[in-house]
């Protein structure tokens, strides 16, 4: 079993960056397909991107494709998520994900996930 916890969220401007880091304990981390979620105010989580075990790679939401990148160190047990061009669209709550084996862009697919962690976008 993993534990997943989220840093690096935070309050920016429109067209400025974060990045944001998805540290795991237990587990075999290099065993886990990695994902990040997001959840706006009034609105269901969804994807945004995932990747894969060891050869990193990726798929991105429309939404975020050539503006975030996600990868992961798989000695320091920990993804990130670089956001870059960032809008007030981008405004929500993240949350890290895991799973083992399945490279999917479903809430369901994915059993391990962390607390979340904010971030928020003004104009």
């Amino acid at each position: 079993q993993v534990q997943l916890v989220e840093s690096g969220g935070g309050s920016v401007q429109a067209g400025g960056s974060l990045r944001l880091a998805c540290t795991a304990s237990g587990g075999s981390f290099g065993s886990y397909v990695m994902a990040w979620f997001r959840q706006a105010p009034g609105k269901e989580r969804e994807f945004v991107a995932t990747i894969r075990e060891i050869f990193g790679e990726s798929y991105y939401a429309d939404s975020v494709k050539g503006r975030f990148k996600i990868s992961r160190d798989n000695v320091k047990k920990t993804a990130y998520l670089q956001m870059n061009s960032l809008k007030p669209e981008d405004t929500g709550v993240y949350f890290c994900a895991a799973n083992m084996g399945v490279f999917a862009v479903r809430e369901i697919d994915y059993k391990y996930w962390g607390q979340g962690t904010q971030v928020t976008v003004s104009s």
